[in-house]
């Protein structure tokens, strides 16, 4: 379940990134950020929350415990 989820919301995101209607829209945010770019600091945070996420959730540490097993039987 964990899996669809994830790829469900890096599908969205991939999505998102695009931002085509905000392409030809000139205005402001906070009086001198361009909403373009106010949209990809948002999104940057968004991301990087998502990946965080991923990292302490669905991170496999039984493949982590078997190469550092094998690395600790290498040393001996």
């Amino acid at each position: 379940m964990k899996r669809w989820i994830i790829i469900a919301v890096f599908v969205v995101l991939g999505i998102l990134h695009q931002d085509f209607w905000n392409w030809s829209d000139s205005s402001l945010v906070f009086g001198f950020l361009p909403k373009g770019l106010a949209y990809h600091a948002g999104y940057s945070i968004v991301a990087a929350l998502f990946w965080a996420a991923v990292v302490i959730y669905a991170w496999p540490t039984q493949l982590e415990e078997w190469a550092e097993k094998g690395e600790s039987e290498d040393n001996k």
